[in-house]
């Protein structure tokens, strides 16, 4: 049945940033749309390890911190002693930074670039060889970057490092596309907009305010973004290559600009 399309029955996935706001959204989606197990990892343990115990036994904490190389190669130590190979990454841990122009910090900068553009390239680099291992032509491996609409369109706050890192992410998805579908991996990349977390407190707080400025008059739910990664992950998606979408009820593609 077509429907079938869209299960990711039998498949593992590992999601960083997964302890909360929109990577437990996609590794919760993912656990409902029938992956044998998924791994989340998170900076936080605690965190971490709460998360996995409310979304149930087929969800595994592996806590670490994935903003330097060596945090990295730490997750992929942990990961690969459990498996040996992954059917899907989603590389999602982040950080944004805010500063006036004028006073922006070269730490804001730093900080931000590593874990969102600088981390996903060296995970998926590290994880290679397992990626590969689960991918075949009908049926490639998938690794999804969570980018972000401020990659695609400004928004008014004056956060540097984090346009340039969300915009330099999308890039980074169509280059790594082109090297890696050679080896049955389909990379693609998510542009959420406002979503209630952790990361996005004006939405979280204000989010009937926020909807009066979006097409779609709504901030985003859960099952939007669950939906568009189990989309992507699944069988589904597995003829879209270096993409990236958005889900941002219309803010960054279909809205009225000019003066």
């Amino acid at each position: 049945m077509m429907l079938d399309m869209f299960s990711l029955k039998g498949r593992t996935a590992l999601v960083t940033g997964g302890s909360r706001g929109i990577g437990k959204m996609i590794a919760r989606g993912f656990l409902e749309a029938g992956c044998a197990k998924v791994y989340i990892s998170s900076r936080k343990a605690p965190a971490c390890i709460e998360t996995a115990e409310e979304l149930g036994p087929n969800c595994i904490a592996l806590p670490q911190d994935v903003s330097t190389v060596e945090g990295v190669k730490a997750l992929v130590a942990q990961y690969l002693t459990h498996e040996d190979k992954l059917d899907i990454l989603v590389n999602n841990a982040g950080a944004a930074w805010g500063a006036e122009f004028d006073e922006f910090p070269e730490s804001g900068w730093d900080k931000v670039l590593n874990l969102n553009l600088k981390s996903p390239f060296f995970l998926t680099q590290a994880l290679h060889g397992a990626l590969t291992k689960a991918g075949t032509p009908d049926r490639p491996a998938k690794v999804i970057n969570i980018a972000s609409i401020d990659g695609i369109r400004l928004n008014p706050q004056e956060t540097y490092s984090y346009h340039a890192s969300k915009a330099g992410l999308i890039y980074l998805t169509r280059r790594m596309a082109a090297r890696l579908i050679a080896d049955n991996i389909a990379v693609t990349a998510i542009a959420p907009g406002a979503f209630a977390s952790e990361m996005n407190r004006v939405a979280r707080d204000h989010g009937d305010e926020i909807a009066k400025r979006i097409p779609s008059r709504r901030i985003g739910r859960d099952e939007d973004m669950a939906c568009a990664a189990i989309y992507l992950a699944s069988p589904a998606g597995d003829y879209v290559v270096g993409d990236t979408i958005a889900v941002d009820g219309g803010v960054a593609l279909a809205s009225p600009g000019g003066l």
